[in-house]
């Protein structure tokens, strides 16, 4: 038998408890936010414990820009893995994928454009295009059991290329005040670090490259580009195996605290009631989990007419996984506190809509994967299905 220790590391790296563990802590963020110390807890979130090294960020803000950081490094580190070893790392392979992934952004935010034509509140046309990796895995381990492993392949790669979009859109279009010589200044940073993960093992290493990282996160949010940027450079420029042992040591920890702190923080809104909510509460409710089956399984399906004589993913399966693709949350809400900064009204309603259009796509995505992995079951034992 194994060690309690490692069995419960193995518990927090699975799928279905990150899924789980999200739902909880926004739930707790919103049953907060909507009590009696609401108003202590959004204070507390809000303070400016000081700048530190030039940065001066809010307690919340530490969250957002500096552990979320460590989210995307292991979403890039996956990034990676899939490019050289995986679901991505031929064009033929990657094509179905792509061109889900390029639909479900085009589609969601045409949508959010086409209800939403106010000035500033258009900005927020991003957040739909998000698919939340950890949440929509999560939900097809817990319903989806008896659907082929090529289904779960193809979320993933799908919903890796999905994070590789919005990184460009976090670093092209929420850039204020760009710092070129801190920028600059974190290139040869990075490179050190990636160098180094090529080196032998060993404890000054290990400490060398974390102090490296802190400074390149550091740099990075001075330049004015989102500090999360960061993270993704580092795991991009992460040697294979040294990947793969991070994300083995940081994945527990990222599910089990950096995700739901996230979530708590992102969620610490009041509920206003159904007649306050405007625009941006609707167009995401609408985007998310419509845009996203409309757009992904389109792009996929041109995917498939391209592939030729190619083995050609069943419709079912495409609806399946398109439908879980509008479970935005963690990026979605990320982009929600982006695009709408000073604006609190706007992030309220965006959080909301997310949370609601997520939710959504839960049970329609989680609907859609119980029924194809009852036919799957059907379809190889139909006896015992029966009974």
């Amino acid at each position: 038998m194994s060690h309690p220790i490692i069995r419960g590391m193995r518990f927090l790296r699975n799928p279905q408890f990150s899924a789980i563990s999200l739902v909880i802590a926004a739930a707790v963020g919103l049953l907060v936010a909507n009590s009696p110390v609401g108003d202590a807890a959004a204070n507390i979130r809000d303070a400016h414990p000081g700048a530190v090294l030039g940065l001066d960020l809010s307690l919340g803000h530490w969250v957002t820009d500096g552990l979320l950081a460590i989210f995307f490094f292991l979403a890039a580190v996956e990034l990676k893995h899939e490019l050289r070893h995986g679901e991505l790392n031929s064009a033929r392979k990657a094509l179905v994928p792509t061109a889900a992934a390029i639909g479900g952004v085009l589609v969601p935010a045409a949508i959010f454009l086409l209800l939403v034509r106010q000035p500033g509140l258009s900005d927020g046309w991003p957040i739909p295009t998000a698919t939340d990796i950890a949440f929509a895995l999560g939900v097809l381990a817990l319903v989806g059991r008896g659907l082929p492993s090529r289904v779960r392949a193809l979320l993933l790669a799908l919903a890796v290329i999905d994070d590789l979009i919005a990184i460009g859109i976090i670093a092209f279009f929420f850039t204020d005040d760009l710092n070129p010589l801190a920028l600059i200044a974190a290139v040869p940073v990075i490179l050190i670090f990636g160098w180094l993960s090529y080196r032998a093992n060993g404890p000054a290493k290990i400490a060398a490259m974390a102090a490296l990282a802190i400074v390149a996160w550091w740099l990075v949010a001075l330049s004015g580009i989102h500090p999360t940027i960061a993270g993704v450079s580092l795991g991009l420029i992460l040697a294979s195996r040294a990947g793969t042992q991070a994300r083995h040591a940081m994945e527990p920890w990222s599910n089990a605290i950096i995700l739901p702190l996230f979530a708590f923080v992102a969620t610490l809104v009041v509920i206003p009631s159904a007649g306050a909510l405007g625009v941006v509460f609707w167009a995401i409710v609408v985007a998310l989990p419509v845009g996203k089956i409309i757009g992904i399984t389109g792009g996929a399906l041109i995917a498939n007419a391209l592939n030729g004589n190619g083995e050609k993913t069943p419709i079912g399966d495409l609806l399946t996984i398109a439908a879980l693709g509008g479970v935005g949350f963690t990026v979605s809400l990320l982009m929600n506190e982006l695009a709408f900064e000073a604006n609190p009204e706007a992030v309220t309603e965006g959080t909301l809509g997310v949370l609601v259009g997520s939710a959504i796509a839960i049970v329609v995505g989680g609907s859609f994967a119980a029924a194809r992995s009852h036919w799957y079951r059907t379809k190889r034992d139909p006896q015992k299905s029966a009974r």
